[in-house]
């Protein structure tokens, strides 16, 4: 903290840009050793370092098997089995410490301790095998956030089957697809979960969904509560009977190869048919092991809350494989971030007393909006937090810093995709000061660039904006898109790579992003691709000028979209929500044209701010600034049925368009 602790916002940045990490987390942190960064540039052997925290079945006889590019191979010849790593190799020091604490929307709370989680996951297991789940059989899983997701997934972990989790808020049309395009022929639902107060149907979504899938996959039905309270398909197999045909079963987990895959995790196919991220179970789960322990600084004795949902990969990572391999305590919380009101995040962390902390940036920009008074009254003490979804922006960060954090917790904003497995950009903790709205330095091991549109190298540390590359491979990428292979190649390869090459080094992972390296080496991520718009010959990110809008106070969230322009090629509409109590006004309009101007310059001035009551949004929370694009250039909104609120672009259309 600076001794003027009041200063406005924007002054305290410009005054310091770099925050040191506390000394005493630096003294407990698991990695305070620069010299990680020279184990790992041993390629591939410093990786082996993120595999020994595992426990193999037989060891690797070869770290990295770069012969078929971009087909590339870890730890081959290595066995494991994840559910094992993450359960069993616990139990004799810990089984009756709490794996996974879930608390759900209506007060219940479910203390699940590891031995629990071994005899949950096993009976599962034998349920799954008794319908015939055999090793290599896909699952879909269809589930919100309730114990049974993390336990169906080490369930089919156990027995070798690939499980491909749909995120619970996707409609039945995305389930259908997805479970199509896995060539899955099980389905494993629940009869409802609780939002905001209400017990929502969920299972209805696997009856339409079966209306549109070409085969006729078994589905298992888990119920909320004793008696399902939305109607249950009699053709359905209740999860409820097969337990008790299987209690107190056990299951010899199967031993996998390091190369059989673990997971499908499909993109969100906003454009085009979604892509099955396919992840191998000993690469994925070295990284995911290596980075919580690393970049999260997870411990065993940490109560740990990534307050993600685990049908994206940040829950996948970093809600169970990650923190379970560790053998740490992982927080789940069923509903929404303001039910039953908007202190229920801070009155968690106070009751479970938790250590680390984990969240996108969506979410800070949100509490910030719903006010400081929200947090104060509750006692917690967070030693570490992380960002993560899309670029912070500083002043976001700042409040997150001072208003949850203290002051004196670290922040980690962390860059990295589904493809990725894990971290790819960001600060080992206790290593590097901070650097609001910037994702930091390479993970250890990791090479990123920066290439123009023609794949020439930029001047590292030059601040010119290019492409983000990564140029040698890692544990943690996928292996392949599910079903095709040629559409992985195209996709993540072709743009930046000899794909001629039989050399792995010719071999660029294309991101599609978009980034900075500053001059002190941090990388600053200016987002998808797509949102770098190009303004009088001007490459400017989405998160450059959305960082610039934060910085007025007034405003809550905003997002900002390319307009055509026949003089400028493109130019920035602004669609801004306020903060509570702020009314519309043209000062507030004008505070904002000049923060973006002084932040960015004059060419930068936006053509249009919006101000809107709400901003379209997945029901993860993420901004589809797509559909707001559409609005912008007056083009057809297409399908808005999986958003939080559906009705939310037709409004802000209406709203610009008149009609």
């Amino acid at each position: 903290m600076t001794e003027n602790d009041n200063a406005p916002i924007e002054a305290r940045l410009s005054e310091q840009t770099y925050f040191r990490p506390p000394a005493k987390f630096v003294g407990q942190a698991n990695v305070s050793d620069p010299a990680v960064y020279d184990r790992f540039d041993e390629f591939p052997d410093g990786f082996e370092e993120y595999a020994e925290l595992l426990e193999w079945d037989d060891r690797w006889d070869e770290t990295f098997d770069g012969s078929n590019p971009p087909f590339f191979e870890w730890f081959t010849g290595g066995t494991l089995n994840a559910s094992a790593n993450c359960i069993d190799r616990h139990l004799d020091e810990r089984k009756n410490q709490t794996a996974l604490l879930w608390e759900g929307e209506n007060g219940e709370v479910d203390r699940i301790a590891y031995q629990d989680l071994y005899r949950r996951v096993n009976e599962f297991a034998a349920a799954l095998r008794a319908v015939g789940v055999e090793e290599d059989d896909v699952v879909t899983v269809h589930l919100p956030m309730v114990p049974a997701l993390p336990i169906t997934m080490l369930a089919c972990a156990r027995l070798g089957a690939p499980h491909s989790v749909v995120f619970g808020g996707f409609s039945a049309s995305a389930l259908a697809e997805r479970v199509d395009d896995a060539d899955s022929d099980f389905v494993v639902t629940i009869d409802g979960y609780y939002r905001r107060g209400e017990l929502l149907n969920h299972v209805q979504k696997t009856d339409d969904a079966l209306e549109e899938i070409d085969g006729d996959p078994e589905v298992l039905a888990w119920t909320r509560h004793d008696e399902p309270e939305h109607p249950v398909s009699d053709e359905y197999t209740l999860v409820s009977d097969l337990l008790e045909e299987h209690r107190r079963e056990r299951v010899e987990p199967v031993s996998r190869d390091a190369e059989d895959p673990l997971f499908l995790m499909y993109t969100s196919g906003t454009t085009g048919k979604p892509k099955g991220c396919q992840h191998r179970t000993g690469g994925y789960l070295a990284y995911a092991a290596g980075t919580s322990k690393y970049v999260l600084d997870i411990e065993p004795k940490d109560t740990y809350w990534c307050a993600a949902d685990i049908g994206w990969i940040t829950g996948h990572s970093y809600i169970v494989y990650g923190p379970l391999a560790l053998g740490t305590t992982s927080v789940m919380r069923e509903g929404a971030p303001d039910h039953p009101h908007k202190g229920i995040t801070w009155e968690i962390a106070e009751r479970y007393d938790v250590d680390i902390f984990h969240t996108s940036p969506t979410a800070v920009r949100m509490y910030m909006k719903w006010g400081e008074e929200h947090v104060d009254e509750y006692d917690f003490d967070f030693r570490h937090m992380t960002t993560v979804g899309e670029p912070i922006q500083p002043e976001a960060w700042l409040w997150y810093y001072e208003h949850i954090g203290g002051g004196d917790a670290v922040i980690v904003d962390t860059w990295w995709q589904t493809e990725t497995g894990g971290h790819l950009i960001t600060n080992l903790p206790a290593l590097a000061d901070m650097k609001p709205g910037s994702a930091g330095k390479p993970c250890p091991g990791i090479e990123p660039a920066l290439v123009d549109d023609t794949g020439e190298v930029l001047e590292p540390a030059s601040g010119e904006a290019g492409n983000l590359v990564i140029q040698r491979p890692w544990p943690g990428m996928l292996q392949t898109v599910y079903g095709d292979p040629e559409r992985f190649v195209e996709t993540y390869w072709r743009d930046f790579s000899d794909t001629d090459s039989e050399d792995w080094r010719d071999w660029n992972y294309k991101a599609g992003d978009g980034a900075v390296q500053d001059e002190d080496g941090y990388f600053r991520v200016l987002g998808r691709l797509d949102d770098v718009m190009n303004v009088a010959g001007h490459r400017l990110g989405t998160m450059e000028l959305e960082s610039a809008v934060s910085e007025v106070e007034a405003a809550a969230e905003a997002a900002v979209v390319p307009r055509e322009d026949a003089q400028k090629g493109e130019v920035p509409d602004v669609y801004v929500t306020l903060r509570e109590g702020v009314e519309a006004t043209d000062e507030v309009r004008d505070r904002i044209v000049g923060a973006i101007e002084d932040e960015i310059g004059a060419f930068a001035r936006p053509a249009n701010i919006v101000f809107v009551e709400d901003l379209p949004k997945t029901r993860s929370g993420k901004i589809m600034r797509r559909l707001l694009e559409n609005i912008s250039n007056d083009r057809d909104l297409g399908d808005t049925t999986t958003l939080r609120d559906p009705s939310v672009p037709e409004q802000i259309r209406e709203q610009i368009h008149g009609d």
